[in-house]
């Protein structure tokens, strides 16, 4: 985390933890604000790889899941970079700045993709190379959450995956079920754009911001999940993460037979647990009338406004049909599948 911004979070009251910002003083009301009001969000919990270089795109677009020709400075993307075998190693949401493309990732898995993607550079013009000193970035999410960027920012794109850029802020919209945004700011103009925003809004820790992630159908690839998932799994093609028409890429084979022929045994559920202990990613979950082996695992959790936890995880969709699933052990404590904001596959 820059050094000056940590400085001046710390200052606005928040909690941090190995730079990731826990909470600003009370973490039930942050949750609360997170359903009902506007908040503000330090977004330090990822990291970003800046890609440069005369063959950047074409070097991204052999290796990623989505069309990176696509990108550009008025639209970000999701995209998965895969295995051989076609299971995802991290999930980017990727940006275009200046003449770099952003690829945006959780920061516990920033190292080690890093030094596994450049293996893959060989003689191709590229630099690939740690980004966190620029920009700043934070979120804010809410049902005011467009009229305060206009007034403080001076912009806020209509759709979800657009960017805008003003005066050297650049705004992302992301899904959400209340308007979301995420900024990317220069240094110097970040804390007097955060105070600007704060006016409207409850800042609020990082986990509030997953949670929201969660509530979009959005997975999230983290260290014990990494090589876990296949990208449908994890409802990528239904979220605008897979082109099935740009070509080959590391894992294409297996991400397109499953598509044009296969069958597709397991996807992803958002559902809802009340327990006092946060599920982890990759937790086992059961279904209690086929208890021998494991009905799918956890991909992400967090704390839910009204107490338990709200998760994403991987499931047999057969186990979900007989509604009776259970976290850790077939006689752990139930899971009770929630409505997604957007239709599975029948």
């Amino acid at each position: 985390m820059n050094p000056k911004w940590r400085e001046f979070l710390s200052a606005q009251g928040a909690s941090c933890t190995n730079d990731q910002v826990r909470d600003f003083g009370n973490p039930a009301a942050e949750r609360a604000a997170a359903r009902d009001a506007n908040i503000l969000v330090d977004l330090n919990h990822f990291a970003l790889i800046r890609a440069t270089g005369a063959d950047c795109e074409t070097f991204l677009n052999g290796q990623l899941t989505n069309d990176v020709r696509r990108v550009d400075g008025a639209h970000s993307q999701l995209s998965a970079w895969c295995s051989p075998k076609g299971r995802m190693l991290t999930l980017f949401r990727i940006f275009r700045r200046h003449d770099a493309l952003l690829l945006q990732l959780p920061a516990s898995l920033r190292d080690d993709v890093l030094k596994r993607l450049r293996m893959y550079v060989l003689r191709a013009k590229v630099t690939l190379e740690n980004a966190d000193d620029a920009p700043i970035r934070f979120g804010i999410a809410g049902p005011d959450a467009p009229a305060s960027l206009q007034v403080a920012a001076g912009t806020a794109p209509n759709a979800a995956n657009d960017v805008s850029v003003s005066d050297g802020v650049m705004c992302a919209r992301v899904p959400g079920i209340h308007p979301r945004f995420e900024l990317l700011v220069e240094p110097d103009r970040a804390s007097r754009l955060w105070t600007a925003l704060r006016r409207g809004a409850v800042p609020v820790g990082a986990e509030a911001w997953t949670w929201h992630d969660i509530m979009a159908g959005i997975p999230t690839v983290l260290p014990p999940t990494s090589d876990a998932f296949i990208p449908q799994m994890a409802n990528l093609d239904l979220i605008g993460g897979i082109s099935f028409d740009k070509g080959c890429y590391t894992g294409q084979e297996i991400v397109a037979r499953l598509h044009y022929r296969g069958r597709l045994k397991q996807r992803m559920y958002r559902t809802r647990i009340e327990v006092d202990t946060p599920p982890l990613p990759a937790d086992s979950i059961y279904d209690a009338t086929n208890p021998n082996q494991s009905a799918g695992s956890v991909v992400v959790a967090a704390a839910a406004p009204d107490g338990g936890y709200e998760l994403l995880a991987v499931l047999h969709c057969d186990s979900v049909a007989n509604g009776q699933l259970h976290l850790h052990q077939p006689a752990g404590p139930r899971l009770i599948i929630e409505p997604l904001p957007y239709a599975l596959p029948v």
